[in-house]
């Protein structure tokens, strides 16, 4: 085996078990990995790179839909270099930008919106079998001449992409909209946090409050120095308004048939 792909919640899974579950086996053949599914955390990222790859094996992580019938945004191995959580630079052809709620383009990098594709490619889904104004509205009329995705993405410095999450999962927190994927992956930047999910509920003050749930790392530290933590965490990756009213620890998450959260 050269090539071993897998999702990151497999990836998640394997870190609650820690390294001992893979020690007894000989991982000396792969030559490359890959992320696939739902986007990678930087910590999971880290861990896949070190633990299964030996720090010897690229990753690539791929963005791509059912939709668009192939992989759009992935950095190419031995081609380009792979950063930790970014899917990368899309493909050949590919053409995909950032627009803000209005549907203005936003230029330059560093910038963070709303992930479209400017033009058709070969693969791009025609109709929805049986129901082709319902693929209409929900890919081709939300923003005039484009594909949209329904993702948020970030734009780095040297053009890289890094996916989010889905735009419609938001939270409104004071009149603050947040991406619950956005939390979740600045939970799980904490160095005690495994995996996180993050949902809104009614909430009498800010309309709606933060409850995550979390599986955090096997160890003897307490589940208040671990809450205090998360919390520290997010002030600093996002800001105090984006602290969970709630921190519940789990030993699981349901999962979809195809493995995302």
């Amino acid at each position: 085996m050269n090539i071993f792909y897998t999702a990151p919640t497999a990836i998640r899974s394997l870190m609650t078990f820690g390294t001992e579950i893979i020690e007894p086996y000989s991982l000396a053949s792969l030559k490359k990995l890959g992320s696939v599914g739902e986007p990678i955390n930087e910590e999971a990222w880290h861990w896949y790179h070190e633990h299964i790859g030996k720090k010897n094996c690229p990753i690539t992580d791929t963005w791509w839909q059912t939709e668009t019938g192939g992989i759009m945004i992935a950095a190419m191995c031995g081609i380009q270099s792979a950063k930790a959580s970014f899917a990368g630079f899309p493909l050949p052809g590919i053409q995909p930008m950032l627009v803000n709620e209005k549907g203005e383009e936003l230029h330059g990098n560093n910038v963070e919106g709303h992930l479209c594709i400017r033009f058709p490619w070969p693969s791009i889904l025609r109709t929805t079998y049986g129901d082709h104004e319902r693929c209409r509205i929900n890919y081709f009329s939300t923003y005039a001449n484009l594909y949209f995705t329904g993702d948020g993405a970030r734009r780095d410095e040297e053009g890289q992409y890094r996916i989010i999450g889905r735009v419609d999962d938001v939270i409104n927190v004071s009149g603050h909209r947040f991406g619950t994927a956005e939390i979740e992956n600045a939970i799980n930047e904490d160095v005690h946090i495994i995996e996180s999910a993050v949902v809104g509920y009614p909430h009498d003050i800010k309309g709606q409050g933060i409850y995550a749930f979390v599986i955090a790392e096997h160890g003897d530290i307490s589940q208040e120095v671990m809450r205090k933590s998360i919390l520290e965490t997010l002030v600093k990756i996002i800001g105090p308004i984006a602290k969970p009213d709630k921190i519940q620890f789990v030993t699981g998450l349901p999962k979809t048939r195809s493995g995302k959260s």
